[in-house]
């Protein structure tokens, strides 16, 4: 089973560029925690999204891949996925939307996992 996890973020209008480049940073190196499957964790933006208005104003997307529940609880509740979110999240944070969901099995070959 592979679990999806899916972040969309939207910063206040204050926080400054440096502020949302270190985020970028910081939160692209989690993909080498162990709980984060194949080290699979890209993060994206700002939205390219025509019209902007589909986006609802949300400015950047984390998509990652964890193994099963429990891995997902451990990278959410890791030491450096709390040092990221708060240093250069949260202070600056407009909103936030969070989607996981378990991929079929039968999906898990589209997603490259299981492959030999």
């Amino acid at each position: 089973m592979t679990i999806v996890h899916i972040v969309l973020f939207k910063f206040r209008a204050d926080a400054g560029d440096d502020i949302r480049q270190e985020f970028l940073s910081q939160i692209k190196a989690l993909k080498s925690l162990a709980c984060v499957k194949d080290q699979r964790l890209v993060v994206g933006g700002p939205s390219i999204t025509v019209p902007a208005e589909k986006s609802k104003g949300f400015q950047y997307a984390l998509l990652s891949y964890h193994e099963d529940r429990a891995a997902l609880d451990a990278y959410q509740a890791s030491s450096e996925h709390e040092q990221v979110t708060s240093t250069y999240f949260i202070p600056y944070k407009e909103d936030l939307v969070r989607f996981d969901f378990e991929v079929d099995g039968a999906d898990e070959a589209l997603l490259g996992f299981g492959l030999v």
